[in-house]
C-alpha cells in the first residue's frame, strides 16, 4: 500500500521532484502522509518546502530536493550547482532548516494543535540530492550523512527519511495517526470558504441585472414615442424594463416633466414585487399606482367582487363598471402614462377603462409588455389604439442550458446570453407520484448547496399541500409576500408565477392534461428558473406537451 499523496497528482518545476516524490510514495506505507510543494507565508516571508513526509510512528521530515549536479566549494565550504547554465551558490540545509522551523510553528500556533493540549511532536528536516552522487563518508558540520540521500540512496529513501527524526530528535514523542490527521487539516488552512452554488449564481444574476440595464437604453427610444409595444420571451428582462421606465417617467427625464405613472399588472405575485422594488425608491420617484388590474377597481371605489370562476363579471362588468368609474375621476387622479407588464394576461374590455383614466386619451402613454408564448389564461384582449412594436430578442435571465431546454415553445428566436450552469434534469414518474418526487428533488437541491429562499417549486396542475396550507393561513398578499420575505422553499403555480423567477427550480408536471394551454404552461413555468432547472413527470405526457425538442433536451428517449 502506498503513501497518501496531497495533492494526489501534484505538478512540479522539474524532474528531480518528481522522481523524489515518486520514490516515496511507492515505498512508504500506507498511513504515511506525503506533501508535496507547500506554500505559505508568514509575517515574516513566503516560504515553500519541496516535500513534507508525515510518518506516524516516527516524526515529521521536511525535505529539500535539488536536481542536477550539486557539490560543495572545497575551499569555502559552500555548496554550489548550475542553473539555467550558469553557476550559483545555494544553501539547501539552511533553506530546508528554515522551511522546517516555520512549518513547525505554523501548525503549534494553531487554535486546534493549541486546544487539544498536544505535546510538541517529533520533527526533522533533510535534503535529496537524487543526481549527485555522495560518498559513504561524506560528513559536513551541518548535515550528517544520515540527513542527506544522493542518487545511491533513492531505493531505500523511505527507510532513510523516517530515520531522519529518530536522528534528530530523541526526547520528543514520536507523532500517531490523529497528529498527523490535525496536522493535514491544519496546513490546509481553516475556516476556509467552501463551494457556494450560490456565490455562481450571484455573479450571474450581477451579469444578468448588467445586461438589462444595457439594454435599458432601449427606452431612449421610446421618449419620442407615446403608444409602445415591448415584445420579448421568457427572460429577456421585460419585467426590468417595464419597473424601469415607470421611475424614468415619474420622476422625469432629460428636461421631461414628471408624469403621473401606473404600473399594472394582472397577478398578485408580480405585482407584490413591484411594490417592494419601488418601495425602496424616494418617494417623489414612486409612480402614482403600483398593484394589479382589480386593485385599480378598488382604488376607484369597486366594492362588490365575484367569483374568481365568474368570468363574465371579471371579462366585462367590471371593466363597463370601470369605464364609467374613469370617466369620473377629477384630473389629479387621472395619469400622463399607463405601463402593463405581461399584457397577454388582459382581457379585452379591461384596455377601455385604462384608457378612459389617461388625463389624455389621445396621446397619452400607454406602454406594455408582452410575450404572446405566455397567454396561459383564455383571453385575448388587445388594446384598442395602434401600438409601435419593439423587440427584444435576447434571454438575459436563464443560464444557456436553461434556455436552451424551452427555446422550441415559443417561434421568438432568442439569443442565450445568461452564461453557464447546470444541465437540465428530468425525472421520470406518474402523475400520482409527481409532487412526491419533486418533494425529493427539493431536498436534493438544499443538499448540494442551494439555499431554501432560492429554491420553488412549481406545480401545472392540482396545487401543492404546502400552497394551499400558506394560502389559507396568510391570504393571497401575505401568500406571495412569502415569496421573497421567507427564508424558505416557495410552493406555487404556473398560473401565478409569471414574471417572476427564482435560481433553483423544480417543476411539477402534475397534470396529465395535453390540452388546456398546457404547452404555454410548460413554457412559463420551465423558464422560472435563472440557474437550475429540474422537470419532474411523466414522459409520455412531457412528450406530448413539449414536442420531440423538448424531449430531446430533458434526454427523453425516443417515444
Amino acid at each position: 500500500m502506498t503513501a497518501r499523496t496531497i495533492p494526489e497528482d501534484p505538478l512540479f518545476v522539474n524532474d528531480a521532484e518528481r522522481e523524489v516524490w515518486e520514490a516515496l510514495r511507492t515505498q512508504l506505507s500506507g498511513d504515511a502522509v506525503l506533501l508535496a510543494n507547500l506554500r505559505f507565508t508568514d509575517e515574516k516571508k513566503d516560504y515553500e518546502a519541496d516535500l513534507v513526509v508525515l510518518l506516524p510512528g516516527a516524526g515529521i521530515v521536511v525535505l529539500e530536493v535539488k536536481g542536477g549536479s550539486v557539490w560543495v566549494d572545497p575551499q569555502d565550504g559552500r555548496w554550489r550547482m548550475r542553473r539555467r547554465g550558469r553557476e550559483v551558490v545555494v544553501d539547501p540545509v539552511d533553506q530546508v532548516r528554515t522551511n522546517h522551523y516555520a512549518i513547525r510553528k505554523y501548525v503549534e500556533s494553531d487554535p486546534r494543535w493549541r486546544d487539544s493540549s498536544r505535546t510538541r511532536i517529533r520533527w526533522a528536516h533533510g535534503v535529496v540530492l537524487p543526481n549527485t552522487h555522495l560518498d559513504a563518508d561524506f560528513a559536513k558540520p551541518d548535515c550528517p550523512r544520515w540527513m542527506i540521500s544522493g542518487k545511491g540512496d533513492l531505493p531505500d529513501l523511505a527507510d532513510r527519511v523516517r530515520n531522519v527524526p529518530v536522528q534528530q530528535e530523541t526526547h520528543l514523542r514520536v507523532p500517531d495517526d490523529s497528529d498527523v490527521e490535525l496536522i493535514v487539516l491544519i496546513l490546509n488552512g481553516r475556516m476556509l470558504p467552501r463551494f457556494d452554488l450560490a456565490a455562481d449564481a450571484d455573479e450571474r444574476e450581477a451579469i444578468a441585472d448588467r445586461l438589462t440595464m444595457e439594454q435599458a437604453a432601449l427606452l431612449r427610444v421610446t421618449r419620442l414615442l407615446h403608444r409602445v409595444e415591448v415584445r420579448g420571451g421568457a427572460g429577456s428582462g421585460k419585467t426590468v424594463l417595464a419597473l424601469t421606465q415607470a421611475k424614468e417617467l415619474t420622476r422625469g427625464h432629460e428636461g421631461a416633466p414628471p408624469q403621473r405613472v401606473a404600473l399594472i399588472c394582472y397577478s398578485l405575485g408580480l405585482s407584490e414585487y413591484f411594490k417592494r422594488s419601488i418601495a425602496s425608491c424616494p418617494r417623489r420617484h414612486r409612480p402614482a399606482y403600483v398593484g394589479p388590474f382589480e386593485d385599480l377597481a378598488r382604488l376607484w371605489g369597486v366594492t362588490q367582487f365575484a367569483d374568481r370562476d365568474d368570468s363574465d363579471f371579471w371579462e366585462r362588468r367590471l371593466p363597463e363598471q370601470m369605464v364609467e368609474l374613469a370617466r369620473e375621476l377629477p384630473d389629479k387622479d387621472r395619469f400622463d402614462a399607463i405601463i402593463v407588464d405581461e399584457a397577454q394576461d388582459f382581457a379585452d374590455l379591461w384596455w377601455r377603462p385604462l384608457m378612459a383614466a389617461l388625463r389624455d386619451e389621445e396621446s397619452g402613454g400607454l406602454f406594455i409588455y408582452s410575450d404572446e408564448n405566455q397567454r396561459i389564461f383564455p383571453r385575448f384582449g388587445q388594446p384598442p389604439v395602434p401600438l409601435i412594436p419593439l423587440v427584444l430578442d435576447h434571454n438575459l435571465r436563464n443560464t444557456r442550458q436553461i434556455a436552451d431546454s424551452f427555446a422550441s415553445l415559443t417561434p421568438m428566436r432568442m439569443r442565450p446570453r445568461g452564461g453557464d450552469g447546470a444541465e437540465v434534469r428530468f425525472v421520470a414518474c406518474g402523475e400520482r407520484e409527481a409532487v412526491a418526487a419533486a418533494n425529493d428533488e427539493v431536498d436534493t437541491l438544499l443538499a448540494a448547496g442551494w439555499r431554501p429562499e432560492h429554491v420553488a417549486l412549481l406545480t401545472t396542475g392540482s396545487r401543492h399541500p404546502v400552497q394551499v396550507e400558506r394560502q389559507a393561513a396568510l391570504g393571497q398578499v401575505g401568500y406571495w409576500q412569502s415569496f421573497w420575505e421567507d427564508d424558505d422553499v416557495f410552493y406555487g403555480h404556473v398560473l401565478g408565477s409569471k414574471g417572476l423567477e427564482r435560481r433553483a427550480v423544480v417543476l411539477c408536471v402534475n397534470s396529465t392534461a395535453t390540452a388546456d394551454r398546457a404547452r404555454e404552461k410548460l413554457y412559463v413555468g420551465m423558464s422560472r428558473a435563472t440557474d437550475e432547472l429540474v422537470v419532474v413527470g411523466d414522459p409520455e405526457v412531457i412528450r406530448a406537451i413539449g414536442g420531440p425538442d423538448v424531449a430531446r433536451r430533458l434526454g427523453l428517449a425516443a417515444g
